[in-house]
């Protein structure tokens, strides 16, 4: 009779991946043609005098047409270089005015009812928009001196953060990857010098929250129980994210992590995502399976100035991206970089 010790366990599944990335192109060629039209109509929009009055009105809401989403979606697609900076000084400018320290400026109320939450920006929300921020060149630890500070506040013992209150205050917290992805990116991929050590703690921290999840898995805690429920929309990929989630993004994360940090990971935290991405990619080409937005509401501010919650918008631009069934040369190239720095983990024997 055979005994298998760990070290066997570990061999099995290193062979495992290895031999799933074998039978998958190593990179395959991204065809990144789209209707320039859609982009310049996005960019004339962020240049108008509708946008700027929407930032006035609010620089985040309503979703999913309003310059915020905008920006974002421009940067996801890798076409920052061409926003026009007018419109990202204008979004800091009005994002600097509603959260002065990182909280609202005032309260407020959405179909007549006030909403006591702690304040935007949440964790997701932060997280987002350092990222946007970064990427246009904005020195971020300058204009927003307490973001830093927040995101790593708002880690939870586990590991990961959450865009819900209550969810600090029950016992067990429960975090969400939701709330947790965006902000681990913000530190992990804008930080150009020598992290510090709480930044240290809050990266090793929050990827070890990942890990234990697999990468794909719900919230145990009660009180965010539902989010088991999407398990099954995560393993599907989606573009654009913005704040929102897929196993890709999470893998890209993980492996990013890993090679930053010079951290070891365990073979068997990424084998049920890769083995999954290789199964719904065998040709090497990603395609979008389902809309992250879809079902999320919005609110709209009324001609009274009155808040009152909606159906989400959305523009062409993001409608021609998102396409159900369509390659994504978006997460095509992400899929092709995350296959790279696996082969690369091998190399320096950080997966194991």
């Amino acid at each position: 009779k055979q005994h298998h010790t760990p070290q066997d366990q570990i061999g099995h599944t290193m062979n495992y991946i290895q031999d799933l990335l074998s039978k998958q192109p190593k990179r395959v060629h991204i065809d990144r043609s789209i209707d320039e039209n859609l982009i310049k109509q996005s960019i004339g929009y962020l240049q108008s005098e509708v946008a700027k009055r929407s930032l006035e009105s609010d620089c985040y809401w309503p979703k999913w047409n309003s310059p915020w989403w905008h920006l974002c979606l421009l940067d996801e697609m890798g076409e920052t270089d061409r926003i026009p900076m007018e419109s990202v000084d204008k979004l800091l400018k009005e994002f600097q005015s509603s959260y002065p320290e990182g909280t609202s400026k005032c309260p407020i109320i959405i179909d007549g009812v006030l909403r006591t939450s702690w304040g935007p920006p949440c964790p997701c929300q932060l997280g987002n928009i350092y990222q946007l921020f970064y990427s246009a060149g904005i020195k971020v630890d300058e204009e927003l001196p307490y973001a830093r500070t927040k995101l790593i506040s708002l880690q939870m013992a586990d590991g990961g953060l959450s865009c819900d209150r209550e969810a600090y205050e029950v016992d067990p917290q429960a975090s969400s990857i939701v709330g947790t992805i965006s902000p681990l990116e913000a530190i992990l991929f804008c930080t150009d010098r020598e992290f510090t050590r709480e930044e240290e703690e809050f990266l090793d921290k929050g990827a070890i929250c990942l890990i234990k999840r697999e990468l794909c898995l719900g919230c145990d805690a009660p009180h965010n129980h539902e989010e088991k429920l999407r398990e099954e929309d995560w393993m599907k990929p989606c573009f654009p994210r913005f704040y929102l989630y897929d196993v890709l993004r999470g893998l890209n994360f993980i492996l990013r992590w890993s090679l930053i940090r010079n951290k070891k990971l365990s073979a068997s935290s990424i084998q049920k995502v890769v083995n999954n991405l290789c199964e719904r990619c065998p040709d090497g080409f990603v395609r979008i399976e389902r809309h992250s937005y879809e079902g999320v509401r919005s609110r709209v501010k009324t001609e009274k100035g009155e808040w009152r919650r909606t159906d989400a918008d959305s523009f062409p631009l993001l409608e021609e991206v998102s396409r159900i069934g369509n390659i994504s040369p978006y997460l095509t190239e992400m899929w092709n970089k995350s296959k790279g720095m696996i082969d690369d983990l091998i190399q320096k024997d950080l997966l194991h």
